[in-house]
C-alpha cells in the first residue's frame, strides 16, 4: 500500500507511509464508528457476539451474531437471540424479528434452522449446514429470538420463573430485549422494524406490537422503537373460530367422518369454556382420526426414521383453552423433510456447535430441543387475540395475515372466520396472486389489513414454499401488492 505513496525503497519513506496508512485506517474506523455512533464498549460487545467458525458453515458475505440479552437483571433472565446482518446493503435494509411459538417452541430451531434462517442443518456423521437459496435476510436484517426462557438456550437464574410465564410477560421479556438490544447494535436503531411470526406467536407477534406501540407514545428518544407493522401467519388469534375452522377443514378435506364431523357440532360450543362430556368424547374420537398424518401438513410424509419424540408436554392454561386439553394438540411440527427437525436437534447440541453461538454459557442441566418440556403451566392467554388486532389496525399499522393452505392446525379456514369477526371493509376482491407462472395463493384486501393465502404450504409456509414466502416478505416490506399477473 505504500507504493500508492512512494515508489522510494529507503526505510524511512516506507515506515512513513506505514504509518499514514495507519493513521489513516485508525481515523476511517473512529469515523465509521461517529456515523453509526458506536462506542469503544458497543464495539467490544457486538465483536463478542460476532460468530465465527461455526461448525459445518459454508463461506458467507455476510456477519452474523448471537448470545444473550438480560432482560431483568433481578432474577437473572436472558434471552437467546440470534441475528444475520442483510446479505446486500445492511445498513439500507429494515430489521425483522422472527417469533415461533408453541407456547414453548424455538424460533432457532425451527424459523432460523428449518425456515428462513440462511443456514439449514443437514443429516451426517459431520456436522454440515446447507446454505438456504430463500433465506429472509435476502429481504431484510433478521433476527431470531427465543422466548419466553425455558425456550432454547433462554434461561432464568430464578427457578419460580417458569412458573409466572404467560402471555403478559412474554411481551414484556421480548420488549425488554429489543430495548437492550438495539442498546448493543445502535446502528440499526433507525432502520424500519417489523416483527413477523406463525402459530401461537399469533398471539405473542401483535401483543408484542401493542406494548411497542403503547410504550412509544410516551418513550425517550432512546428507548423508541421504529415500528413499522407485523405480519403473522397460520395464527392463532380467537379460541371461537380456531377451533370451529379446524373440526370443519378436517371434514372438508376428507380427514374425517361425517358421524364424527356431527357429533362435533351436536355436542360442542366451542364460546363455551365448560364443554359437556359429550363433547369431550367427540373430540376424543377426532384427535385420534388426526393421529396417523402430519396434521400440520396434510399431503406431506411423516418421519419413519425418527429418535425423537413427536409429543410435547401439554401445558395447562394456554389458548386454545379447549384444544390444548388434549394430548394430540400438543404434537410436534415436522416440515418439507418430515426428519430436518432431527438434523436440527442433533446439531444444536453439539458442545463445538454452542460454543460457537455464545449459547448454553450457565450449562443448562438440559437438552436443547424444539419446544420446552419445562413449561408446563401458562398463567395467562387471551381467548381472543382480535381486540389487539383492531386497535393496531386503528393505530395504523401495517398488518398482513397469511396462510399455508395445507395446514390442518391452524387452517385457512380459522384464519378466514376470525379475520370475518374483525368486520372490516373489503377495499381489494379476493383474487389470485402469482410467482412467477404460477398462482402461488390468493389476497384479499381489507380496510387496514391484507390477508394471503400459500397455494400448497403447511403450517410453516416458508418451509414448504421458500420461493413465495421471501416473495411475500419482499412486498410485505415495501408495502406493496403480490403480483396480480405471471412474470
Amino acid at each position: 500500500m505504500a507504493l500508492l505513496f512512494s515508489t522510494k525503497s529507503s526505510s524511512h519513506a516506507l515506515l512513513y507511509n506505514d504509518n499514514f496508512i495507519i493513521s489513516l485506517t485508525v481515523i476511517l474506523v473512529w469515523a465509521a464508528v461517529a456515523a453509526h455512533g458506536l462506542s469503544p464498549e458497543v464495539l467490544s460487545e457486538q465483536k463478542a457476539d460476532r460468530v465465527v467458525g461455526l461448525p459445518g458453515q459454508p463461506q458467507v458475505g455476510f456477519k452474523h451474531y448471537a448470545g444473550y440479552v438480560t432482560v431483568n437483571e433481578t432474577h437473572g433472565r436472558a434471552l437467546f437471540y440470534w441475528f444475520f446482518e442483510a446479505v446486500d446493503k445492511p445498513h439500507n435494509k429494515p430489521l425483522v424479528l422472527w417469533l415461533n411459538g408453541g407456547p414453548g417452541c424455538s424460533s432457532v430451531g425451527y424459523g432460523a434452522a428449518e425456515e428462513l434462517g440462511p443456514f439449514f442443518p443437514q443429516k451426517g456423521s459431520q456436522p454440515k449446514l446447507k446454505l438456504n437459496p430463500n433465506s429472509w435476510n435476502k429481504a431484510a436484517n433478521l433476527l431470531v429470538l427465543e422466548s419466553p426462557v425455558g425456550v432454547g438456550f433462554s434461561y432464568t437464574n430464578t427457578s419460580g420463573d417458569i412458573n409466572e410465564l404467560g402471555d403478559t410477560i412474554t411481551a414484556k421479556d421480548s420488549y425488554a430485549f429489543l430495548v437492550n438490544w438495539f442498546k448493543r447494535f445502535p446502528q440499526y436503531k433507525s432502520h424500519e422494524f417489523y416483527i413477523t411470526g406463525e402459530s401461537y406467536a399469533g398471539h405473542y407477534v401483535p401483543q408484542l406490537a401493542e406494548v411497542i406501540f403503547d410504550k412509544n407514545k410516551n418513550a425517550s428518544k432512546a428507548h423508541h422503537i421504529n415500528l413499522k407493522g407485523f405480519m403473522i401467519g397460520n395464527a392463532l388469534l380467537d379460541d371461537d373460530t380456531d377451533q370451529t375452522g379446524m373440526v370443519d377443514y378436517a371434514w372438508d378435506h376428507a380427514v374425517i367422518s361425517d358421524e364424527v364431523y356431527n357429533n362435533i357440532k351436536s355436542n360442542c360450543d366451542f364460546k363455551s369454556d365448560d364443554p359437556s362430556q359429550a363433547c369431550h368424547s367427540a373430540l376424543s374420537i377426532f384427535f385420534a382420526s388426526l393421529n396417523v398424518i402430519d396434521l400440520y401438513s396434510l399431503y406431506t410424509p411423516t418421519c419413519v426414521e425418527s429418535n425423537s419424540r413427536r409429543q410435547r408436554s401439554a401445558i395447562n392454561g394456554i389458548a386454545p383453552h379447549l384444544f390444548s386439553k388434549y394430548e394430540k394438540w400438543h404434537r410436534k411440527p415436522a416440515g418439507y423433510d418430515p426428519c430436518a427437525s432431527d438434523y436440527t436437534e442433533i446439531y444444536l447440541n453439539r458442545p463445538d456447535v454452542q460454543a460457537a453461538l455464545h449459547a448454553n454459557v450457565t450449562k443448562i442441566p438440559y437438552r436443547w430441543t424444539h419446544c420446552s418440556d419445562k413449561i408446563t403451566f401458562w398463567n395467562d392467554a387471551p381467548h381472543s387475540i382480535l381486540p389487539i388486532i383492531k386497535k393496531l389496525v386503528n393505530g395504523g399499522l401495517r398488518i398482513w395475515v397469511y396462510s399455508g393452505d395445507t395446514d390442518g392446525r391452524l387452517p385457512v379456514t380459522s384464519t378466514r372466520l376470525s379475520l370475518k369477526k374483525l368486520g372490516l371493509k373489503t377495499v381489494k376482491a379476493w383474487t389470485p396472486w402469482y410467482s412467477k407462472q404460477q398462482v402461488g395463493g390468493w389476497t384479499i384486501g381489507y380496510e387496514g389489513l391484507k390477508f394471503v393465502t400459500i397455494r400448497g404450504a403447511g403450517h410453516q409456509v416458508p418451509t414448504f414454499k421458500p420461493k413465495e414466502a421471501l416473495l411475500m416478505l419482499k412486498r410485505f416490506l415495501a408495502n406493496k401488492t403480490l403480483p396480480q399477473k405471471p412474470f
